[in-house]
């Protein structure tokens, strides 16, 4: 099966136009160009990716004897100079290739970082607090070890990121009861074990196959921050990284990752805290989603926001989850998904999730998509 797999895997590969042209034709779209176009820059090998500027921002001292709060601070410091170098690049006035890699830089530096909030986890805001390091294992189901269920190049990514190197993490901090990915977000051990040596051979293989970014995805890859960073001092080719996130994550865990990050792929579930609890087992859901989106929103990230549609879920979460998009992050397309499906949980007791029990009907998605249009969202609906 593996091999009939990488076979197949091999001819789309190459051919990926014929199955997916709209991934090429998308570009066309003035609107797609302006709202991704550091994501496209990068992409074509016409920009570098943030992690390499990172690479060649220089941080003083021996990083793993600095105290956590001076390293905090060492990293203020640090990312005034990558956003000089940012600026720079992107206004044609600088080649990054001319500076030479630091040592140590600012990836190792957020590296350091990520391993020492491994210690005390706090990467998502169930703000678990054990300590991963040692053994012990938080919400997520996971401890210091990373675990990969699969990788290779997606075809069902929205067009302007097939074919995508998609990377699925096993763990998540959400208990999802429709989870469509239950089998590796619910079982953490369900992947093959992986340090950042090996991660970093992945994602270099997978842009070498053609892949047009890295799509760290699951499960969530927000508990798995640890070793993506550190996996970067180990990669120097260029690729778009894409942060596929259910956005549950701290201030800590976002500050590491916007020096990192080219485009994002938040989900965006609920505009209900009510919603969130009884669906996701998920406190404070509306609160940290639209605090952390609202920061990308602010730094003119570039963004695809996915958000699917749910049953009898229109009023209380569709609708303020477009109208908040259209009010605080304008630049971001938006993906109104109708691939709903009443799986894990659900399918094995309908009754007790009633509201959800079904397909989203076509006259709710008719909605959705009137209301994204009248709201002047740029979005593309996916079947």
């Amino acid at each position: 099966m593996r091999i009939w797999f990488g076979i197949i895997e091999g001819v789309l590969g190459v051919m990926w136009i014929l199955v997916r042209p709209d991934a090429e034709l998308v570009w066309r779209n003035r609107e797609v160009k302006e709202r991704l176009a550091w994501y496209k820059a990068v992409m074509d090998n016409r920009k570098p990716a943030k992690y390499l500027i990172a690479k060649r921002v220089h941080v003083e001292g021996e990083l793993k004897e600095l105290s956590y709060e001076e390293l905090w601070k060492r990293h203020s410091e640090a990312i005034k100079e990558f956003y000089e170098l940012l600026d720079n690049v992107r206004n044609n006035d600088l080649d990054i290739e001319s500076i030479p890699i630091a040592s140590p830089n600012l990836i190792d530096l957020k590296s350091e970082i990520a391993r020492r909030i491994l210690r005390n986890c706090i990467f998502c805001e169930r703000r678990c607090g054990v300590n991963r390091e040692a053994g012990m294992k938080g919400f997520c189901g996971l401890d210091a070890r990373t675990y990969v269920a699969s990788e290779f190049l997606h075809m069902g990514e929205e067009s302007p990121l097939v074919p995508s190197g998609t990377i699925f993490f096993t763990g998540c901090s959400f208990k999802c009861v429709f989870c469509q990915n239950w089998d590796i977000s619910q079982h953490p051990l369900a992947g093959e074990p992986v340090d950042a040596k090996r991660l970093a051979r992945i994602a270099t293989d997978l842009r070498r196959r053609g892949a047009r970014n890295i799509n760290y995805v699951g499960g969530n890859p927000d508990q798995q921050l640890h070793t993506i960073i550190e996996s970067l001092k180990y990669m120097n080719i260029n690729v778009p990284l894409l942060w596929n996130s259910n956005m549950y994550l701290t201030l800590q865990s976002l500050d590491l990752l916007l020096e990192i990050i080219d485009i994002w792929l938040p989900d965006f579930k609920y505009g209900s805290d009510e919603c969130a609890m009884r669906l996701s087992n998920v406190d404070r859901y509306y609160e940290v989603v639209t605090r952390n989106l609202k920061i990308l929103a602010d730094k003119n990230e570039d963004a695809i926001i996915r958000h699917l549609v749910l049953p009898n879920h229109l009023e209380c979460c569709t609708v303020p989850i477009l109208e908040w998009i259209s009010k605080n992050y304008p630049k971001a397309l938006v993906n109104v998904m109708a691939q709903y499906r009443p799986e894990y949980q659900v399918a094995l007791y309908p009754d007790k999730w009633r509201d959800i029990a079904r397909r989203p009907s076509s006259s709710e998605m008719s909605k959705a998509y009137t209301l994204a249009r009248k709201l002047g969202l740029c979005f593309e609906p996916v079947s």
